[in-house]
């Protein structure tokens, strides 16, 4: 994958404009700070699936999930549709039709509590430190209770687009690990807001680096652990 267009710097660029306002909206912030919240929070999304895509299975079962959960009978499912759906359920999540619009309900409906489908796939990519994820973005941002919900938003978005991203390259579960784990190299050598936090979430036994003694204990949180 090409330095120069990183997977976030991709999704961040669908997301100007009016899906960005339709965020906004749904956080009741505008559209400055919500984009400067996306800018930090997608950077961690991607760094968490490149590690848990590091992990033993990790990539084939990140792959199955993506295959089995996002998307359709016609391939992957329309990134554009998604983001249409969240403009169009801006007002509640009822604005956007059939099983779209379901996806939407259940996200606003389970951002701050944790459930529905944004919350589950958090769940998935964070495991036990979906909490301690939520609270440092909301610290670092200013979102403060709005982080949960920021992230069980952007989730899907995230899965749908490697989704999408499987399907028009043609890519298998290792062509997708080696991309995350490019991914997640960049974000940590960048540094900044999402870098840090991101480290601080990678770094569980507190010595400052990267170990075996933290992939031991990360590994139940993992894609390829329990879930």
């Amino acid at each position: 994958m090409d330095m120069t267009a990183s997977l976030t710097d991709e999704l961040m660029g669908q997301l100007q404009g009016a899906p960005m306002q339709g965020l906004a909206q749904q956080l009741g912030l505008d559209s400055v700070q919500t984009e400067q919240a996306v800018g930090v929070a997608l950077p961690m999304l991607f760094g968490a699936l490149g590690q848990n895509a590091a992990q033993p299975q990790g990539a084939a079962d990140l792959f199955g999930a993506l295959q089995r959960d996002h998307t359709s009978a016609n391939g992957a499912m329309d990134l554009g549709g998604l983001l249409g759906g969240l403009l169009g359920g801006a007002g509640g999540g009822a604005g956007a039709a059939g099983g779209l619009g379901g996806l939407l309900g259940g996200l606003l409906g389970g951002a701050s509590g944790g459930s529905g489908a944004g919350g589950s796939i958090l769940g998935n990519i964070f495991g036990g430190q979906q909490q301690q994820a939520e609270s440092q973005l909301g610290q670092a941002t200013g979102l403060g209770g709005n982080s949960g919900q920021l992230l069980a938003l952007l989730a899907p978005l995230v899965m749908s687009f490697l989704a999408s991203r499987v399907q028009s390259q043609g890519m298998g579960a290792n062509d997708l690990g080696s991309a995350l784990g490019q991914e997640r190299s960049q974000i940590q050598s960048q540094g900044g807001m999402a870098g840090g936090i991101l480290g601080g979430l990678l770094d569980q036994n507190g010595d400052g680096k990267l170990d075996v003694g933290d992939l031991v204990k990360l590994g139940g949180s993992l894609l390829g652990g329990r879930r």
